[in-house]
């Protein structure tokens, strides 16, 4: 197994937190979701920082570096700031009440209002 994280940092893009939960909602998490031998794929934020990124866990090394459909760089106007691999050591799924991790998130909670 292979990992990859990856963030940007927004202070010089137009795109914001709240505008890239739109894309996620309107295609990239169905777009990821036929992804070969990626496992699992989680984005994260930090208002506080105005950052964005990605944490990937792979099968393998090889399915890793396969080319990824990456609008993000595209929208936030450039690469990564920063990115970095990892092999996986161990892995473990825990005592948890969610039965699916799919569907999870802000940027996927139903509208408050």
């Amino acid at each position: 197994m292979h990992a990859v994280i990856v963030w940007w940092d927004l202070s010089r893009s137009g795109q914001t937190i709240e505008s890239l939960r739109g894309f996620l909602r309107d295609e990239a998490v169905d777009r990821f979701s036929r992804i070969p031998g990626l496992r699992l794929k989680f984005w994260i934020s930090d208002e506080a920082t105005d950052r964005w990124g990605a944490v990937l866990l792979w099968e393998s090394r090889e399915a890793a570096t396969a080319p990824l459909p990456n609008l993000a760089a595209k929208l936030i106007g450039y690469p990564p700031t920063e990115r970095h691999a990892f092999d996986v050591e161990a892995t473990v799924e825990g005592d948890f009440a969610l039965a699916a991790l799919s569907g999870r998130g802000l940027a996927l909670a139903p509208a408050t209002g």
